[in-house]
């Protein structure tokens, strides 16, 4: 299995964002949907419109079988607004081409997300990206990792830290500043 990385620079997120609007909408949602809930790849491909209509995303999660409720943020709500407007409720959020209302597999989100970051030069991209991203900034912006632990339902602080890659960035600046 590979170890894929959160995408720490911020202009780098908005150049992804404005490629993937521009190949698709949906795409473009897939990505913004994730970076903004720290949702797991599998959650966000079975939500549909009827779940982002409120102030909260409610869900089961695939994984755990843990119910879940995730704020939307105001951001995140105004992409929303216009990407579901004069849809179904019952209409899956990422929803394939192929089929009547079916939502895009795993490997699809995993090739667009591949896409994206070759488009970019970037390494060690994949689904789990979008989890790590959500969770890389939130950490950044609050420091409360106690919080993101428990968004992410991680048995430990220090499991999370390593999750987002907090160790790495703090190993990598001490290897950087080291001299003998």
């Amino acid at each position: 299995m590979n170890f894929v990385q959160p995408i720490r620079d911020p202009d780098m997120i908005q150049q992804i964002k404005d490629y993937l609007m521009e190949q698709n909408p949906r795409n473009y949602m897939l990505f913004v949907i994730g970076i903004n809930t720290g949702l797991r790849i599998s959650d966000i491909l079975h939500l549909k419109v009827k779940d982002v209509t409120g102030m909260h995303i409610t869900l089961r999660e695939q994984k755990t079988k843990k119910r879940k409720k995730i704020r939307i943020t105001p951001q995140l709500r105004r992409e929303l607004k216009w990407y579901i407007e004069g849809k179904d409720p019952e209409e899956f959020l990422i929803k394939s081409r192929e089929g009547r209302n079916k939502p895009i597999g795993r490997s699809m989100a995993y090739k667009i997300l591949r896409d994206a970051a070759n488009q970019f030069g970037l390494q060690e991209i994949g689904t789990h990206t979008l989890r790590k991203t959500f969770g890389y900034h939130f950490y950044l912006q609050t420091k409360n990792i106690a919080m993101l632990q428990e968004l992410f339902n991680h048995s430990s602080e220090k499991i999370t830290l390593i999750y987002i890659g907090i160790n790495q960035d703090t190993l990598d600046k001490a290897m950087s500043k080291f001299k003998i």
